[in-house]
């Protein structure tokens, strides 16, 4: 994303030619007012944006909360808490250089800490800021905020048989080296950038990759215990609260708002909001086809409406749209959200023939729905062409999935994953936190 902004920056150049018919004091004033108001409202999207991603980190908490038994609602709560803030500080100390210095059309930026905008700027350093169309620190936050998203991802599938510390570790290297490496190959300026590949806010580069590793830990982690018999069939182990569940999918809807709109990256000028405005819209209209079509699927196919499903259904819609949420017309972004539902009603299923037990359903949502997203960017732009789609695809599918699987698996070797049998049929709020969510309803 940070790589676009070049371009965007180049309406300064637009605005300073517009003024040639002033005197050359009263050009050179304007220009600076017209940059310093574009710097200005830029930033403000940055900042308003970031926290309505980091918003969506309580929306995950809220989802994962609700879809998990009440025996592990604690540590849910607590791996979410944690691993947002994981991902500020690997994303500052190692994780921002690494995705967008020096990439220079390659695969890996530098190594080095980040360095956030001087106090009470003024003179040069103001001037030299001004250049850049936004502040330092408010382009930080907000690519920082969707590292914590990729991570989130990947809490909601290992839920109730993941022991905490192992989990954390790998949210060190997936927030601090697995995501800014791969995603400097394209917001970065890396090499799938150079070849055209296409995402607008991180289809793939945020959704993909979390479902990717996710998956790996899944199957490495196995399901839990009782999940299918020796048959292969599937035993429902219901969630605790699904109005906190439902809550927590509204909370992400809302802050899908920020995620997408906020990747315009400008708004200094008539343009750029507008073009926020629209990308608003097809948000809210894809994530609407994806519960209507998931509702319809459900009601033919099962005779009964699964609400988790339903509830899945939404964010796979916003998830597809995610790629490119502004060039596509309303009726587009319905189709777009509409196939996005529609993949979770068939692989949901899917993935319980193969024994892969995903508690709240994100791989379907995020990694299933953002291929479909990203794929289908070449019909609503004509920069874009399918083949360079799916090279980006497989790229970020094959490292994402090998480097994810030999990081758990080195973690598994040297101090294990799942927690024991007893430990998961006690519950992890009892055997790792110490805290349990709801103590008045335990027996």
């Amino acid at each position: 994303m940070t790589f676009s902004k070049v371009t965007k920056l180049a309406i300064m150049g637009g605005v300073a030619a517009s003024i040639s018919a002033v005197p050359a004091f009263a050009q050179e004033a304007e220009f600076a007012l017209a940059a310093d108001t574009a710097y200005i409202f830029n930033t403000l999207l940055f900042l308003l944006g970031g926290f309505l991603v980091m918003w969506m980190a309580a929306g995950f908490a809220m989802l994962e909360a609700g879809l998990v038994r009440s025996k592990n609602v604690s540590m849910q709560s607590l791996k979410n808490i944690a691993l947002y803030s994981i991902a500020g500080i690997m994303y500052w100390l190692i994780g921002y250089n690494l995705m967008y210095t020096g990439v220079d059309g390659g695969f890996i930026g530098s190594i080095g800490t980040y360095g956030f905008d001087p106090v009470g700027l003024d003179g040069a350093d103001a001037a030299a800021l001004l250049d850049t169309g936004y502040s330092t620190a408010s382009d930080w936050f907000f690519q920082m905020v969707f590292v914590a998203t990729a991570a989130s991802i990947v809490s909601g599938t290992l839920a109730e048989r993941i022991k905490l510390w192992p989990f954390l570790i790998f949210v060190v290297v997936l927030t601090g080296f697995i995501y800014p490496i791969a995603g400097s190959w394209q917001w970065g300026g890396g090499w799938l950038s150079e070849m055209g590949f296409s995402d607008f806010a991180g289809s793939t580069l945020v959704h993909s990759v979390g479902g990717w590793a996710a998956l790996a830990g899944a199957v490495l982690l196995g399901a839990r215990k009782g999940k299918y018999d020796a048959a292969g069939n599937v035993s429902p182990l219901p969630g605790s609260n699904i109005p906190l569940a439902t809550l927590g999918t509204f909370i992400l809807w809302l802050g899908w708002f920020g995620f997408n709109g906020a990747s315009q990256l400008a708004m200094g000028t008539i343009s750029d909001v507008s073009d926020v405005s629209r990308i608003f819209a097809n948000t809210n209209i894809a994530a609407a086809a994806g519960v209507v079509t998931t509702i319809i699927l459900l009601q033919i196919l099962y005779k009964k409406v699964d609400v988790t499903i339903v509830l899945n259904g939404a964010l796979a819609g916003l998830v597809a749209i995610t790629a490119e949420p502004l060039a596509p017309a309303v009726w587009q972004a319905i189709v777009i959200g509409a196939v996005g539902g529609a993949i979770v009603v068939f692989t949901v299923p899917m993935l319980d023939k193969l024994k892969i037990d995903d508690v709240v359903g994100a791989i379907p949502v995020h990694l299933f729905a953002g291929i479909w997203g990203t794929f289908i960017v070449a019909w609503t732009n004509d920069g874009a062409s399918y083949g360079t789609q799916i090279v980006g695809i497989v790229a970020y599918g094959v490292f994402t999935l090998v480097a994810s699987f030999v990081v758990w698996f080195i973690i598994k070797t040297v101090i294990g994953l799942r927690a024991s049998e007893e430990e998961e049929m006690m519950g992890l709020d009892k055997a790792e936190v110490g805290v349990e969510a709801y103590p008045e309803f335990a027996t």
